[in-house]
């Protein structure tokens, strides 16, 4: 299995976030400010404003994700945060907090074609933990899907993904992806589990 460099999404690696999440230039490319912002910014944002946003956020600290590198190429991104940064996070009736621990949470991976299946999300969650954990985050989630998934809903991840990576299943959430229930799995990094 090759061996992936990860690096968080800071203002330096700006054009790598561009080319990892909107390749083509869509003026309606997500740049993972779905729960980054209310719905109201999100559908007023189009095109350069989300690539602005999205270059405000890699100049903040905590960057809003991390970024693979194959040699010195992109090739995947891994969006995470304090939840308390990501709007429809705090406000989810679908994937609500569980508790007052100030949790971060993986809201998306997103690997570039050519390179899937090469263990690139596994590489990127790993990192998106490392980079947690460096902040002081004391507990990380995520809310993964039970079985593949088809590349539209790739982005949630599979909970397979994230037990290899320490992660327990917590609970079901009402939270939908491809018409299929997303889970809460949760790592202590306090403790390791």
């Amino acid at each position: 299995m090759p061996s992936f460099q990860i690096h968080p999404a800071t203002a330096g690696r700006f054009g790598d976030v561009a080319t990892i999440l909107n390749p083509n230039g869509n003026d309606r490319a997500c740049w993972c400010l779905a729960y980054r912002t209310n719905p109201a910014d999100y559908s007023r944002l189009r095109g350069d404003e989300r690539a602005e946003h999205v270059r405000g956020l890699c100049a903040a600290d905590p960057a809003p994700g991390v970024l693979a590198y194959d040699g010195t190429t992109p090739v995947g991104w891994c969006g995470v945060g304090p939840r308390a940064q990501l709007h429809r996070m705090t406000r989810s009736r679908t994937m609500p907090p569980i508790d007052d621990v100030p949790v971060w949470t993986v809201i998306c991976f997103v690997v570039r074609s050519g390179h899937r299946r090469k263990g690139v999300a596994h590489a990127l969650l790993d990192g998106a933990v490392s980079y947690a954990r460096s902040h002081g985050a004391p507990v990380i989630e995520g809310h993964p899907r039970r079985s593949r998934i088809n590349s539209s809903a790739a982005h949630v991840g599979t909970i397979g993904l994230f037990a290899a990576a320490g992660f327990a299943l917590v609970d079901e959430t009402k939270a939908r992806s491809d018409r299929k229930p997303r889970w809460l799995m949760r790592l202590d990094l306090r403790t390791g589990s």
